[in-house]
């Protein structure tokens, strides 16, 4: 691991059986199932730092998030937390005292919540599970100062989660998240869930406790315009796959790769009124069987027969010193520089997100 890296995932790659009950697997005759949900994923983030990942549904962001957490375990490869592979978390061998410090926000804060517990009692699970703090009262007491710290009042404990808003409950997710006094957390689109209003809300309030704790954040959406708001890094999956790989602005400025491009040009635009632009064709491949060579070339407009031949790699752009900035693609296209001129982004910056403050 390099200075300043707090978590390193190495070629990670995640494979799940879902093949039919082996009795009416035998009598079909069909081979078993599997489904390769993240393929030979690498990337790292440092102390402090936002990595956004985004892609359309089924893409293998939230698997990627629950790899790093320690909820799924690893089919290939590893993942790397201040030197310590976590890679094994959930079968138990990793010290309670690197346990605490990862920590998860989930999408739907209702769902992550159980009904029948108070929410004192939920925040205050994780405080006893790692028992930080002993004593009735001095664990009231840090609850109290949780809920303070998410907007929350002290009485609101009392209260039972279906008694509160979705904006609210997404808040005592976050003081739950933090009770184990953690330095990283996997945001699994804590807002897709709420109206844009109280997104920003929530937003603000991730990045004013980023500030103030030092927390680092894996954050997965599949909305631009929020993680341009909150990234400082963002990587592109597909299909399993990380294709594209920058900082914010070097990846709004100038995408490399074409589903990058394709992602963007998407977004409504008035200042790209009249400019012509790349439709998303196609749907995502089945990915049971998904296609050979680059899982984008049959939406591609830019494939060949390479593309469809040969996986590309993950590498630097050849443009990274015109960019002046770390971007790593995927893409034969790029490497090849099949990408004409006439398919780059205009050198200004673009207007494709408004800050949803």
């Amino acid at each position: 691991m390099t200075a300043g890296t707090l978590l390193e995932v190495s070629h990670a790659s995640k494979v799940f059986d879902v093949s039919p009950p082996w009795l009416a697997r035998t009598l079909a005759r069909q081979p078993r199932l599997l489904l390769h949900a993240v393929h030979d994923v690498s990337f790292s983030i440092r102390r402090g730092e936002t990595l956004g990942l985004v892609g359309e549904s089924g893409c293998g962001k939230s698997t990627v998030a629950r790899l790093v957490i320690g909820l799924y375990k690893l089919s290939a490869g590893t993942i790397t937390y201040e030197g310590h592979k976590i890679g094994a978390l959930a079968s138990g061998r990793i010290p309670r005292a690197l346990r605490r410090k990862l920590q998860m926000i989930f999408q739907d804060p209702y769902a992550s919540l159980n009904p029948r517990w108070r929410v004192a009692d939920i925040v205050a699970e994780p405080i006893h599970a790692q028992r930080l703090v002993r004593g009735r009262r001095a664990i009231g007491a840090r609850v109290d100062a949780l809920l303070s710290q998410v907007g929350l009042a002290a009485a609101d404990g009392q209260k039972y989660p279906h008694q509160f808003s979705g904006g609210q409950r997404q808040r005592i997710s976050i003081a739950r998240a933090l009770a184990s006094e953690p330095e990283f957390l996997a945001c699994d689109e804590p807002t897709s869930a709420l109206d844009v209003s109280v997104q920003a809300q929530v937003l603000n309030l991730m990045r004013d406790l980023q500030r103030e704790l030092g927390l680092t954040y894996l954050f997965i959406s599949h909305n631009l315009a929020v993680v341009h708001h909150v990234a400082d890094r963002v990587g592109v999956m597909y299909l399993g796959r990380i294709v594209e790989i920058a900082d914010k602005a070097t990846l709004f400025r100038h995408p490399q790769h074409p589903y990058t491009r394709m992602l963007l040009d998407a977004i409504p635009d008035v200042a790209m009124s009249g400019e012509s632009r790349i439709p998303v064709a196609g749907e995502v491949p089945n990915p049971l069987s998904p296609p050979s060579g680059c899982a984008f070339h049959p939406r591609c407009p830019f494939a060949n027969e390479r593309c469809r031949r040969e996986v590309p790699q993950l590498g630097e752009s050849p443009d990274v010193a015109a960019l002046g900035a770390h971007d790593r693609v995927a893409c034969h296209a790029v490497e090849e520089r099949r990408l004409g001129s006439e398919t780059r982004v205009r050198e200004s910056p673009r207007k494709v997100v408004s800050d949803p403050t």
